[in-house]
């Protein structure tokens, strides 16, 4: 059976759509596992609180089965304030993690990373001129303190790495916790393959069905190379929503179509590729 793995959204509940809906879709397909991404060093606890009301009002026969797959995690990603304040951001993600209840479903540390995706109109702000020295060797700092925390915590991390693959690669060397994913992999071949040797997972999200005529070979080679043990598949809900829904608002329930793009080009049933993930998934974060 196809049990719709969706790795990896953020905090659908406060992101304009109908979480009793999405939360009814997946429990209804049988979701195996579903991550709740964290981006701010205090979301960890509202998030979950936020969740939990919303399980609270699904039909009766789904609440168990909503509360079973959803997972959370907690990470800084690298906003400017963030990284020039990281010792007290990431003193108070520790505190938050120490105050939560819910261990059991605290599957990872993340996402964190770096970010060098200059665009100061879309929603980061990315400012190249924002980042002088200081603040581009605190984002190296901020994101190696949290592969730290997660190496103390004995938790995988979710890597979020854009036009940065040479200091991303040197940050996790330079930590040496090869236990985690590298999200909405953006790179190529060569530079997986970089990432695979050290230990690390690559996941594919809505991005890889962008992918021009022009450009398909290339990137049937590259789902072709990341191995049957190191693929996992996500959304990044609500961003990055796959064709033929491009540019609309992402959810979770949307995955099935980055399942069919990436089958196809590994030329193997989106089902079996189900299996494959779900059994990665409970490798990688020990479900």
């Amino acid at each position: 059976m196809f049990s719709d793995t969706h790795f990896h959204f953020h905090n659908i509940i406060e992101r304009g759509v109908d979480g009793i809906e999405i939360l009814t879709q997946l429990a209804e397909r049988n979701t195996f596992f579903a991550l709740d991404i964290g981006t701010r060093c205090d979301d960890l606890l509202s998030r979950h609180v936020q969740m939990q009301e919303t399980i609270a009002s699904l039909p009766d026969g789904l609440r168990e089965e909503a509360d079973r797959m959803i997972y959370y995690s907690a990470g800084i990603w690298p906003d400017v304030d963030e990284i020039k304040n990281r010792v007290q951001a990431v003193k108070k993600l520790e505190e938050s993690i120490e105050t939560f209840m819910d261990k059991s479903h605290l599957a990872a540390i993340g996402e964190c990373g770096l970010d060098h995706h200059w665009n100061p109109e879309g929603v980061d702000g990315r400012c190249e001129s924002d980042f002088d020295r200081a603040v581009y060797e605190g984002e190296r700092e901020l994101f190696q303190m949290q592969i730290e925390l997660a190496r103390k915590m004995n938790l995988p991390v979710i890597v979020h790495s854009r036009d940065a693959f040479e200091d991303t690669l040197d940050c996790i060397k330079n930590m040496g916790w090869h236990r985690g994913v590298i999200h909405c992999y953006s790179y190529g071949r060569e530079e997986a393959r970089k990432f695979l040797d050290l230990g690390w997972y690559i996941a594919f999200g809505g991005a890889v069905t962008y992918t021009k005529k022009a450009k398909m070979d290339e990137m049937t080679e590259l789902l072709n190379y990341v191995p049957e043990d190191r693929i996992l598949m996500e959304t990044d809900a609500p961003y990055l929503a796959p064709v033929p829904f491009r540019g609309q608002v992402n959810t979770p329930v949307l995955v099935e179509h980055c399942y069919n793009f990436v089958s196809h080009a590994r030329g193997v049933l989106a089902s079996e590729l189900s299996l494959t993930v779900d059994k990665n998934i409970r490798e990688l974060f020990k479900l």
